[in-house]
């Protein structure tokens, strides 16, 4: 019998769909889309829209929901509380965000110090270094912003640019690398990366897969995506 997730994503993203699709035959993910409050690439959706289409989803009677949007958890201390409590209130159903999924799957590694190359702003590089430090205990050796100034320019961006960020950034005391941004075509990518650089690759789309399947229990190592899906650590 297929089993059912869900998963929001902000209405310019045209990747979280295809990456979180490509999976065994009993997974099926089911998505809906989400406004914005400005025009900016990295803005959290309304609330009143986060809400009634989790409250979609939970109709779908999908297992769990996950927000796929990693920057809008970097704009409020509280973000991730409130917003998994609005869209399981509204759903009925246990949710999360691709950020939390992104610290959990960096305790599960056991990584202290990290480096994350990004589409994101350089401002938003900084919320990121905060975000994962202040609640992850992580330290963010580097950054390196990919330059993206449009959400749709995400999209189209060739990870390849990846390559050379990560060999400009990558350090041996560094014990995970990052690429957050859930509209950034990566998963592809990802074994390469860390055939590479030998050590893990965590992106937004590879991490929440790996905390929504952590959701459901199932342990079904995911090949091909890194190490996170190869493995299925616990987190």
């Amino acid at each position: 019998m297929p089993r059912h997730f869900g998963i929001l994503v902000p209405c310019t993203n045209t990747t979280a769909e295809i990456e979180l699709c490509r999976l065994p035959g009993d997974l099926q993910a089911h998505t809906a889309r989400l406004g914005k409050i400005n025009a900016s690439p990295f803005s959290p959706a309304p609330d009143a829209d986060v809400a009634y289409q989790a409250k979609m989803l939970g109709a779908a009677r999908v297992e769990v929901i996950a927000l796929v949007q990693t920057s809008a958890s970097l704009f409020g201390d509280d973000y991730d509380a409130v917003t998994v409590k609005r869209m399981t209130d509204a759903s009925g159903t246990p949710s999360l965000t691709s950020a939390q999924a992104m610290g959990r799957a960096l305790k599960a590694f056991g990584a202290k110090r990290i480096a994350m190359a990004t589409p994101y702003s350089e401002d938003a590089i900084a919320r990121a270094t905060r975000y994962f430090e202040s609640k992850f205990g992580v330290t963010v050796v580097a950054g390196q912003s990919l330059g993206a100034t449009d959400a749709y320019a995400i999209g189209k961006m060739d990870a390849s640019m990846v390559d050379a960020a990560f060999s400009r950034i990558d350090r041996p005391d560094i014990d995970v690398l990052m690429v957050p941004g859930g509209n950034f075509p990566t998963m592809d990518r990802i074994a390469s990366w860390e055939q590479k650089f030998g050590k893990p690759v965590l992106t937004t789309n590879q991490v929440t897969l790996w905390g929504i399947l952590q959701a459901m229990k199932i342990n079904t190592p995911v090949p091909g995506k890194g190490r996170l899906l190869q493995q299925m650590p616990v987190g």
